[in-house]
């Protein structure tokens, strides 16, 4: 008697992830929903609204809680309660000199280094960047742009830098998230991008270091200019 089914040609059973926990859920849902300024900086966060919004107990709006106020999107303020942080200019300068750094000496050593395989990665996160703003999905964009950026680390060799950023990634996101918003920047950030891949893809180190700066630069002051805005408040009515 033959088995219909040997055992060498029946479907892999092994689940390769674990699906992601309730917890791990909520934390996306709402880490999402303050880089893309559903919840504006200064909201406050309150444990029974989070609950209904999401569906998930008390315990678990606190684990989120804790865990976003270490990324750096949630203060918690003293017999208030917690509240969506508020990004200073100087902060996000801070970040911007850092990128500024990483992406520039990862955008050069990719040049040198970087495999077929990798950077046709770079040029599929590109696609998907563009078709993200055509769809006016922002949330795409932000995601397959941090998608090239891991491509391009990972061709440059640069891992440990990749960390760091993954550290101010929720912060970098929220940035982001307010830049591309912005007029224009569908086609001057796209374009920058793909200055920096063409370099990388012509094996020309310091024209993509020099590419990346420049990206970064002129993020940084569209940033600049919109949170000065957002300090100032809107104008008085009458």
């Amino acid at each position: 008697m033959t088995l219909a089914n040997p055992p060498s040609r029946r479907p892999g059973l092994r689940i390769a992830e674990a699906p992601p926990t309730l917890r791990e859920l909520a934390l996306e849902r709402l880490r999402t929903a303050i880089v893309e300024h559903h919840f504006p900086p200064g909201s406050r966060l309150t444990e029974r609204d989070l609950c209904g919004q999401l569906g998930v107990s008390r315990s678990v709006v606190r684990e989120v809680i804790r865990h976003l106020e270490a990324e750096g999107l949630v203060t918690s303020i003293p017999h208030h309660g917690p509240i969506v942080a508020r990004l200073e200019p100087e902060a996000a300068e801070q970040i911007y000199e850092i990128r500024a750094l990483l992406e520039s000496t990862a955008a050069h050593d990719a040049a040198q280094s970087a495999t077929p395989e990798q950077l046709a990665a770079m040029r599929d996160a590109l696609s998907a960047i563009a078709a993200g703003y055509a769809a006016g999905d922002h949330h795409g964009v932000i995601l397959s742009t941090t998608r090239f950026y891991e491509a391009m680390f990972a061709a440059g060799g640069k891992r440990v830098a990749w960390e760091v950023v993954k550290r101010l990634n929720s912060r970098i996101s929220w940035l982001r998230a307010m830049t591309i918003a912005s007029p224009g920047r569908a086609t001057t950030g796209l374009g920058q991008m793909q200055k920096i891949f063409a370099a990388i893809e012509q094996r020309k180190p310091e024209a993509a270091a020099a590419a990346s700066r420049g990206h970064v630069t002129m993020a940084a002051a569209i940033a600049r200019a919109l949170l000065r805005e957002q300090a100032a408040g809107p104008p008085p009515s009458g």
